[in-house]
């Protein structure tokens, strides 16, 4: 008997792979400071590392964060994409861990405050886009804004990130309470950022949860902890991922289970091998929200 190469075991592999449908998480929360942005990053090179394609989309159109989180210059953004300079393929860079990076505009106020029409022209270039995925995380913006509402909504799932900060827990529920009560979303991974303990995470996630199960028809279920580290601390200031500058790191290890716990999740069963259940979707929400512009 012929025993099949390792190369060819991992050929083998990437075929199946390819037929796995993408799954799309939006990384969001009520409001900013909360540690969004350097979970989607951490959380994308986690399952990256795991044999995963993932692609990590900015969606903070007017002040992106992915780029000068992991110290990348990009030469080409979504402004260059909404200006028709550039096509959706033309501004991805490839960032570490193999993961693949599709960068925002920062500072310019305008992204900010795209039209309809602008936010479909965003949406419609995913339908020209032939790569295969795995995962596609799409960092949203903080608020209620409409971009934040069509990113969770064509999202397979909603990753809502709080702190223990009133403001925080707050502001979330509302997040939570637009989504389910306005636009029908009904489960919800809650991802306890910057604490302490497990009892801590816990506590911020019951008091979410309590308030969902009394007042919304929405589900949530609790992700994990991320927890205060000054390694993390060290490596936003150094413009690198914890988990790649800082493996043995507390909050490295705490980004690969939660990694793990995601990998876990049921797979998807209306969304094609590629992009085009998400875009199907982006589209329906603008089409929605359109309606309801000046």
């Amino acid at each position: 008997m012929t025993t099949k190469r390792p190369r060819d075991q991992a050929m083998g592999l990437r075929k199946i792979k390819q037929h796995r449908p993408v799954k799309v998480i939006a990384v969001t929360g009520g409001k900013g400071g909360v540690g969004k942005t350097n979970v989607a990053v951490n959380l994308s090179l986690s399952l990256a590392a795991a044999g995963n394609e993932v692609m990590l989309l900015d969606a903070d159109f007017g002040l992106a964060n992915v780029d000068v989180q992991l110290g990348l210059s990009p030469e080409y953004d979504l402004s260059h994409l909404i200006s028709g300079e550039r096509n959706l393929e033309e501004i991805i860079i490839q960032g570490p861990g193999g993961v693949k990076i599709i960068p925002a505009s920062s500072g310019i106020s305008r992204m900010a405050d795209l039209s309809h029409q602008e936010r479909a022209g965003i949406i419609h270039a995913f339908s020209e886009l032939h790569c295969d995925v795995d995962y596609l995380v799409v960092d949203t913006s903080a608020g209620i804004a409409d971009s934040v509402i069509s990113f969770c909504k064509a999202s397979h799932e909603v990753l809502v990130v709080v702190c223990d900060e009133p403001a925080s827990i707050t502001d979330a529920y509302a997040l939570i309470k637009v989504l389910n009560r306005e636009h029908g979303v009904n489960h919800f991974h809650v991802l306890a950022n910057m604490v302490y303990s497990n009892r801590q995470g816990m506590d911020l996630y019951n008091k979410l949860s309590l308030a969902a199960n009394h007042f919304l028809e929405a589900s949530l279920s609790f992700l994990g902890i991320i927890p205060q580290d000054e390694r993390l601390r060290q490596a936003v200031q150094k413009q690198k991922a914890v988990v790649a500058l800082y493996p043995s790191s507390p909050s490295s290890s705490a980004f690969r289970k939660v990694a793990g716990n995601i990998e876990k999740w049921p797979g998807t069963q209306n969304a094609s091998g590629q992009l085009e259940f998400f875009v199907e979707r982006l589209i329906k929400s603008e089409n929605e929200l359109s309606r309801r512009e000046p």
